[in-house]
C-alpha cells in the first residue's frame, strides 16, 4: 500500500501546527493575506533600505558639513549649502562634466548605431545566426577589470597589437601610435574600449524590439509594393524605436557613471584629458578628503542624472503612446 505525498506534506503540515504555540497560531491565523505577504517581504525591504536609502539620506548630511572621513574625531561643523556653492562654482569640476558629456555622446552613437545595425542583421536569421550572436555577446560578459587590463595591454605601443594593426593600414610607426598616452587619442582609446564591451548590450535591447514586430505588417507592405528601404523607415525603425530609446537610457545613466574603465587605462590622464566626473569625485573623497564636498558632487551629479532620466522617460513615453 502506498502513501500519496499529500499525505506526508498534510501530516507535515500538522506536525508543525502542533508543535507551535497555540497563542502564535491564533495570531497567524487572524493575519491577512496582505499582512502574511507583507510579512515575508519585510526582511528584504529593510535590507534594501539600510543599503540603498540610508547611504543617500547620510551623504545629503555630510553634504551639508564640513566632515572629513580621515579625521572622524573633529567637529562636525553645518556649512549650509557652502559644499555646493563650491561644487558648481568650480572650472574644473565643470571641466569634468565636459569631459563626461564628450564620452557619453559619442560612446552611445556609436553603441546605438553599431548595435541597432547588428541586431538587424541577426534578425535576418541567417545561417549560423546562433553561433554568431554568441559569439558578440561575448565582450559583455567580462568583467571590466579584466576589459581594462586586456585592452591596456592591447594600446601598448611596443608590443601591443593594435599598434601593430594601425601601423600596417597606415604605415605610422608603433612608437608614435600612443593611444593613452596622447591629449588628442586617449579619449578616443576608452571610447573604442566602451563599445566594443556595451554594444552587444544595445543589440539584445534592439533585437527584441526587432522580433517584437508583427510579420503581417511587413506581409501587408509587400501587397502595396512598399520597397525595402520603404519598410525600413515606415515599419522596422519606428516600431523599434522605443527599444532603442530604452537602450539609450540604459546606456547614457550608466556612461554618466563611468568610473572603472577610465581608471584601469588612464587615471584620468594625461593630465585631465579623461578626468571624468566619477574620477574627480574619487578624488575629492580620497585623495583630498574633502568628504562633505565631495558628498555634495555626487548629490549634484545624481539630481543631474535623475532629472535627465525623468526628462527622457516621458519623451519614452510619448513615442510608445504613438
Amino acid at each position: 500500500m502506498t502513501t500519496s505525498p499529500h499525505t506526508y506534506a498534510d501530516k507535515a503540515a500538522e506536525a508543525a501546527v502542533r508543535a507551535t504555540p497555540e497563542p502564535l497560531v491564533r495570531r497567524v491565523r487572524a493575519l491577512s493575506d496582505k499582512a502574511i505577504a507583507w510579512l515575508f517581504i519585510a526582511p528584504t525591504i529593510a535590507l534594501l533600505l539600510a543599503i540603498n536609502i540610508f547611504p543617500l539620506f547620510w551623504a545629503i548630511y555630510l553634504s551639508f558639513t564640513n566632515y572629513r572621513a580621515n579625521r572622524p574625531n573633529a567637529e562636525v561643523k553645518n556649512v549650509g549649502l557652502g559644499n555646493y556653492s563650491r561644487v558648481l562654482n568650480d572650472p574644473d569640476i565643470w571641466a569634468s562634466m565636459q569631459t563626461t558629456a564628450h564620452f557619453v555622446f559619442w560612446t552611445i552613437l556609436l553603441q546605438t548605431v553599431i548595435g541597432f545595425a547588428l541586431a538587424y542583421l541577426i534578425d535576418r536569421k541567417f545561417r549560423g545566426h546562433a553561433f554568431w550572436t554568441t559569439l558578440i555577446l561575448i565582450p559583455m560578459m567580462l568583467s571590466p577589470a579584466v576589459v581594462g587590463n586586456f585592452w591596456r595591454f592591447l594600446y601598448e605601443p611596443q608590443i601591443g597589437l593594435f599598434a601593430y594593426a594601425v601601423s600596417f593600414l597606415t604605415g605610422i610607426p608603433t612608437s608614435e601610435i600612443q593611444m593613452l598616452g596622447s591629449v588628442n587619442l586617449a579619449p578616443w582609446a576608452i571610447i573604442i574600449v566602451d563599445t566594443w564591451m556595451w554594444t552587444p548590450y544595445v543589440m539584445l535591447i534592439c533585437l527584441a524590439g526587432l522580433r517584437s514586430i508583427p510579420d503581417y505588417i511587413y506581409e501587408a507592405a509587400e501587397v502595396d509594393r512598399a520597397s525595402n528601404w520603404r519598410q525600413f523607415w515606415s515599419i522596422t525603425v519606428p516600431m523599434a524605436l522605443p527599444f532603442i530609446m530604452l537602450a539609450v537610457l540604459f546606456r547614457g545613466i550608466e556612461n554618466f557613471k563611468m568610473f572603472d574603465m577610465v581608471n584601469l587605462l588612464t587615471g584620468g590622464g594625461p593630465g585631465s584629458t579623461t578626468e571624468v566626473a566619477s574620477i574627480t569625485l574619487k578624488r575629492d573623497a580620497f585623495e583630498a578628503w574633502a568628504t562633505g564636498r565631495s558628498s555634495a558632487f555626487a548629490i549634484v551629479l545624481f539630481v543631474a542624472v535623475f532629472g535627465l532620466a525623468n526628462i527622457y522617460v516621458k519623451a519614452l513615453n510619448r513615442v510608445k503612446q504613438r
